[in-house]
């Protein structure tokens, strides 16, 4: 980095890989005015607002993002596995450093907005500041605490959040409260990220930590400009005295820059001066080709053809009764009415018989003549179903009848109809799942994308794999090979399994449009038996 970089020409440094930058020697913010410090400050004869309480921020949900232009929606991830069910690639991690109010957080906003990828993770530092004891939080309270040294970061718990972020894991982020300088009860979770953007003052501070950013990225903004904006935020925002403020930024926040931040800025590849537009041409240029994941869906149409059924695939029995009710709700003139009838005896029939695949052990119960009997109980910790919307959802009654106080989650994953491929649009988990046997549910199966996609997100909140079960009314082949390849532990359930899958993905001879019979709904002749949603 030259002087000249530091007056307003940005010279890019090296990134990792193969990089395409601007050539050096461009004014980057040419012919744009500088803020004036007069506008910055807080207006004299204003009444200051009332203190109120303001927490750090790491955003994933609402899945869009609002910018002065349009609305950028981030949900719809797209396959972020390949046919293996393993993670394709690690999400790339831009790393954000430079002094307190440098801006940080707008050059992250503009870099999402021009990224337009599916799926940002915003991670601020901010939120992984150190529980404070008593005494620290009564010195906090006088503005005689250090916030700005490297002390003051849990670097293990930010360390440890990354890597699970890049391994595309479900993490929890804590939520500081800069009123009272304490951590809330309550955690953040984010999960599913293609690009994370991890933004503080000390974000370059830690050897452990710079490993894992791909790209750094330097906001360097003129000191007398980063005060004005940090008193304009800690007066209007947070509350806080006039005189507190400058207080603090004299003992600790100038003198940890200059001692701990500033020097940083010699390990980014790229110095911003003063926030300015460039930098996302640059950050855009690297990211492009990041994202262009192989198609799953025709990787899973041409693999596993003519092996033999899977042991992990149980079948229920075909009696002549479970082979009437097929015959029923396989008939395209059988009205709704039954359709549902004969499809809920059915899910009812699956799911005993699921449960008979769950860890039992032996027990001995008294009776009421007062023998013993030999018995078996159930011995998991809980047992949570998790239906693929909308299809699935259709299961959560048979499910409910039989479990006692279940907990039940939902997955959405809609089809992109210009690639073909499944994308995850929402999901909503019951807390602490890691430890329970999960009953996936879904009422078909043709190429098991879908289900995929929702088994790798159980496997991404730490569900272990032998402890998911999928469960459909009718599954095809290519459908029960594709998730017993990539998933060899998750247990396959169904009544019925039918050989062939057409061109457009429709089992044969297959049910139809599950969702459409029973909800009573008519969807395109295009649509596949894995329903709007693509459910599985």
């Amino acid at each position: 980095i030259t002087n000249a970089g530091l007056l307003g020409i940005m010279y890019p440094l090296p990134l990792k890989g193969n990089a395409s930058v601007s050539p050096p020697g461009r004014r980057w913010g040419e012919g744009e005015s500088t803020q004036s410090l007069d506008r910055l400050l807080p207006a004299v004869g204003i009444k200051r607002s009332p203190r109120r309480r303001t927490t750090s921020q790491c955003k994933s949900e609402p899945p869009l993002l609002r910018t002065s232009k349009r609305t950028i929606y981030t949900a719809g991830r797209p396959p972020w596995y390949n046919e293996h069910g393993t993670q394709s690639k690690e999400a790339f991690v831009i790393g954000l450093g430079g002094g307190s109010a440098s801006g940080k957080t707008t050059v992250a906003r503009m870099i999402i907005e021009a990224l337009d990828v599916p799926w940002v993770v915003l991670l601020s530092m901010d939120s992984f500041y150190k529980v404070l004891t008593k005494q620290q939080q009564e010195r906090a309270a006088s503005n005689d605490y250090n916030f700005d040294h490297p002390d003051a970061f849990d670097f293990d718990l930010i360390i440890c959040t990354l890597k699970k972020l890049k391994q595309g894991k479900s993490v929890k982020i804590p939520i500081y409260d800069f009123t009272t300088h304490s951590r809330k009860k309550e955690w953040k979770t984010l999960y599913g990220a293609n690009v994370i953007i991890f933004e503080g003052i000390m974000a370059f501070a830690d050897k452990e930590l710079l490993k894992l950013l791909d790209m750094k990225i330097f906001v360097d903004t003129d000191s007398d400009i980063r005060l004005v904006r940090r008193l304009r935020r800690d007066i209007s925002e947070r509350g806080r005295e006039i005189e507190g403020v400058i207080k603090q930024y004299n003992k600790f926040v100038k003198p940890a820059f200059d001692q701990y931040i500033q020097p940083t800025m010699r390990v980014a590849d790229i110095v911003v001066p003063r926030g300015t537009r460039g930098t996302v041409k640059i950050v855009i240029n690297h990211l492009h080709s990041t994202f262009n994941v192989p198609g799953t869906l025709s990787a899973l149409a041409s693999a596993h053809q003519c092996h033999p059924l899977p042991k992990t695939l149980s079948v229920l029995k075909n009696t002549p009764q479970v082979r009437g009710m097929h015959t029923i709700i396989r008939n395209k003139d059988t009205s709704r009415d039954e359709f549902i009838f004969y499809s809920k005896r059915l899910m009812r029939l699956l799911i005993e018989h699921a449960l008979s695949s769950l860890p039992f052990q032996s027990c001995t119960v008294q009776t009421p003549q007062g023998h013993d009997y030999e018995g078996r109980m159930y011995s998991g910790k809980q047992i949570t179903g998790v239906s693929i919307l909308r299809a699935g959802e259709t299961m959560e009654p048979a499910l409910r009848a039989v479990c006692k106080d279940v907990r039940i989650g939902t997955i959405l994953i809609q089809t992109n109809s210009y690639t073909g491929e499944p994308e995850l649009h929402y999901l909503r988990l019951p807390k602490d799942i890691s430890e329970d046997h999960v009953i996936l549910m879904d009422c078909t199966v043709s190429t098991g994308a879908a289900a995929m996609m929702a088994v790798r997100v159980l496997l991404d909140h730490d569900v272990p794999e032998d402890k998911i079960f999928l469960l459909s009314l009718l599954m095809a082949e290519m459908g029960v090979h594709s998730v017993a390849y990539a998933f060899p532990q998750v247990k396959i359930i169904t009544t019925a399994v039918d050989k062939k899958v057409n061109d457009l993905f429709r089992i044969i001879p297959g049910i139809g449009n599950f969702g459409d019979r029973y909800f009573g709904t008519d969807g395109p002749q295009e649509w596949s038996d894995e329903e709007d949603t693509l459910s599985t």
